[in-house]
């Protein structure tokens, strides 16, 4: 297929700058397999799932990946931590190839090299400094800065493995009170990791598909939840995914498009996984996800997996309702 199979027009005011003040009162579509569409409240979820159904979501948690450095001059540097290589030095992501030193408070210090390659200058534990001093990592399409509402919003109520630089976001619609109810009608709720990274949103810069290729991602699933899939899955039962990350890690690992090894009774590994139209999904009936850029790649496994004429279908009509779309928006259930 060909990129251009996955353009739309999003009306710029569509896209959510802020989410609502109660996370499980977004619209949510739900989308059958036969092409009927229902419009409801994420809040009505449980009453689509059955007892001894399954529920998968990324227990990933956001670190403030975003950093405010500034140069000796007073020059301003935004930079984005991608990848840990060692205890001091981070694959980074700025504007430009600056070498130098860079201030980003009065406890971290930084040398930058190429605007690629930060090696760091602290006293104490990194990650606390972080919570301090950095930012969430919010996504570009949202038109201002992130601020200290982020940090709470940015972040679903199960995350607890520290590691991603962007939100499993389909995972934000959830609040304790939703997962006790889903639970109360003897739905499995299960756990996985995929902490998410540049990979997830890296564009598409081929014009047909199969040329593209994603980055890998890390992942961690525990041995005994693959056991439980094939259990449910053989009493008829469904295996749902919350977003499209949980979908890459486990579609990603049964389909062997992956490298792992075995440590303490968990699966480690990372998959680069790229599911778009043609993909037969081993592991997946169903997928809780949120509104998705044109060409991006989460549209297009959502396109693998329901077809690309209904979830196309579903979005008009998501637009025409002036339904919220990406990380702070509405959801869609597929059926």
């Amino acid at each position: 297929m060909k990129i251009t199979d996955f353009d739309f027009i999003l009306p710029e005011q569509l896209i959510s700058e802020r989410p609502l003040r109660e996370r499980a009162g977004s619209n949510l579509l739900v989308l059958h397999k036969d092409g009927t569409i229902e419009h409801q409240t994420f809040s009505d979820l449980p009453s689509y799932l059955e007892k001894e159904d399954m529920l998968i979501i990324n227990n990933t948690k956001v670190f403030p990946a975003r950093l405010t450095c500034f140069k000796e001059n007073g020059g301003r540097i935004d930079i984005l931590l991608i990848k840990r290589k060692t205890d001091e030095e981070w694959d980074v992501l700025s504007k430009g190839k600056f070498t130098g030193p860079l201030k980003v408070s009065d406890e971290l210090w930084l040398d930058l090299y190429r605007g690629s390659v930060a090696r760091f200058r602290y006293s104490g534990d990194f990650m606390d400094i972080l919570w301090r001093c950095g930012d969430m990592p919010i996504p570009p399409y949202i038109k201002r800065l992130p601020d200290r509402s982020d940090k709470e919003s940015y972040q679903t109520v199960f995350a607890s493995k520290e590691g991603s630089i962007a939100a499993p976001t389909a995972g934000l619609h959830f609040t304790g009170a939703l997962l006790k109810d889903i639970a109360a009608k003897g739905v499995k709720i299960r756990e996985l990791t995929l902490h998410v990274g540049v990979g997830t949103f890296k564009p598409i810069r081929t014009d047909n598909l199969d040329e593209h290729s994603m980055d890998a991602e890390h992942f961690e699933i525990d041995k005994k939840l693959v056991s439980e899939i094939g259990e449910t899955k053989a009493s008829g039962k469904k295996i749902i995914t919350v977003g499209t990350t949980t979908t890459r890690a486990l579609e990603g690992y049964v389909s062997g498009n992956c490298t792992v090894a075995s440590r303490n009774g968990r699966v480690e590994g990372s998959t680069n996984i790229f599911i778009h139209p043609g993909y037969v999904f081993k592991v997946v009936d169903s997928l809780v996800t949120n509104f998705h850029l044109p060409r991006s790649t989460p549209l297009m496994l959502v396109s693998a997996l329901i077809g690309r004429e209904k979830l196309f279908l579903a979005y008009r009509e998501a637009i025409a309702k002036r339904y919220r779309f990406l990380s702070y928006g509405d959801a869609m259930l597929i059926l």
